[in-house]
């Protein structure tokens, strides 16, 4: 089935992202009941914003400290050298690492920024000595440890 390439969110939709973004797990008739709306045109709507995607997947949120996966650390990275190709080896390397859970290309004087959840400081090092430090096209990294998580919203604001 095709894109939809253009739509445009009516309040109803909104309505059914926020709704969907506090509880993913709501059946088609408890969404429709919420949202004030039948379960066929509940259920068109929710299709259409997959289709179109406004929504891109659903997914169960963890708790990291309870996986012992808790440590979190913000790893600024800069490449030797960068262009395009370079980049992009960063990139999918980057991808195939299960420790780190977030990747941004950044400005400023760093070139990326890395979200990194492991079980302790210990465990981090040998990350940057055996993972990170593997990749011959790192100039530098910063780390910065979180010692406290005061927010950390998983929604967008509809």
């Amino acid at each position: 089935m095709a894109q939809e390439t253009e739509y445009i969110l009516d309040e109803k939709d909104k309505e059914i992202l926020r709704v969907l973004q506090n509880n993913a797990r709501l059946t088609n008739k408890e969404l429709a009941s919420k949202v004030h709306l039948s379960t066929t045109p509940t259920y068109e709507r929710m299709k259409r914003l997959e289709r179109t995607g406004y929504i891109k997947q659903y997914a169960t949120i963890l708790d990291a400290q309870k996986l012992n996966k808790g440590f979190t650390v913000f790893c600024s990275v800069k490449l030797r050298h960068l262009n395009s190709e370079r980049a992009i080896a960063f990139e999918n390397m980057v991808r195939d690492i299960p420790e780190v859970t977030e990747c941004y290309n950044i400005s400023g004087s760093f070139d990326f920024m890395l979200r990194v959840q492991s079980p302790d400081m210990r465990t981090y090092q040998q990350f940057l000595l055996n993972v990170l430090g593997r990749h011959d096209n790192i100039a530098s990294l910063e780390s910065t440890f979180v010692m406290e998580e005061v927010k950390h919203e998983y929604s967008v604001s509809v």
